[in-house]
């Protein structure tokens, strides 16, 4: 993503249903924020309100698409408390600008250099500081549905390691979601859809989440559509 980018994806839109997806992982995420946080690819904002909570201090929305942080800033206005909208991206920020949280969701896959993005976000943490990662996980799942909406890649395990920075120390890696990918590989596999319904988005949703949510840890969280990350400065 660049200055000036544009969105053209309907993930955002479509997604926004998944109302027991997006409390699971944000339980999931909440202890590794903390401090100074910069949301990379904030979109239209629905994330923010997740995890914004008592023990961060400012939080910076930073999104290279104009229309997207219009309609984050707006859906923030009197409900979010200390958020500021930055439009750009992490290498467009004044260099001097350090942040306790670096924040990724559903975005690295969406970045052509992820490694290059990673160590850019390696050098703006303070100490202590860390880059939280929420993407989309294997490969083998990569549609046109992807490739619509911007995405270079799925992450496993391996990938995504292999591309973490050096100079930090790993504290997570883990994948969510395990009865998801079991029914992506049947819509992949049986159904030979690439692209998501928003019935089977409800209905996943719905009924799916709340079972992974159970059966995720009991698996260690060895299997899920999406992978996490987390690197510690």
């Amino acid at each position: 993503m660049s200055a000036g980018f544009e969105y053209a994806g309907t993930e955002l839109e479509l997604f926004a249903h998944a109302r027991h997806w997006k409390a699971y992982w944000s339980r999931v995420l909440a202890p590794w924020i903390h401090g100074d946080v910069l949301e990379v690819g904030a979109g239209i904002g629905t994330n923010t309100p997740l995890l914004r909570g008592g023990t961060q201090g400012a939080w910076t929305c930073l999104e290279p698409d104009a229309g997207q942080l219009a309609r984050g800033r707006a859906a923030h206005a009197g409900v979010v408390e200390r958020v500021r909208h930055v439009a750009g991206t992490l290498a467009t920020l004044p260099e001097d600008e350090r942040f306790d949280t670096l924040l990724y969701l559903d975005v690295l896959e969406h970045i052509e250099d992820d490694r290059g993005e990673l160590a850019r976000a390696a050098r703006r943490l303070r100490p202590g500081g860390r880059i939280v990662v929420l993407a989309p996980a294997h490969q083998r799942l990569f549609t046109e549905f992807d490739r619509a909406i911007g995405h270079h890649r799925r992450y496993d395990r391996t990938s995504l390691a292999a591309i973490g920075p050096v100079e930090l120390g790993r504290e997570a890696l883990h994948y969510l979601d395990s009865v998801g990918l079991c029914a992506s590989l049947a819509n992949r596999v049986l159904l030979h859809q690439s692209a998501p319904s928003l019935g089977q988005v409800r209905a996943w949703d719905r009924w799916m989440v709340p079972v992974s949510r159970v059966l995720d840890p009991l698996l260690l969280r060895r299997a899920g559509k999406s992978i996490v990350a987390v690197w510690r400065k």
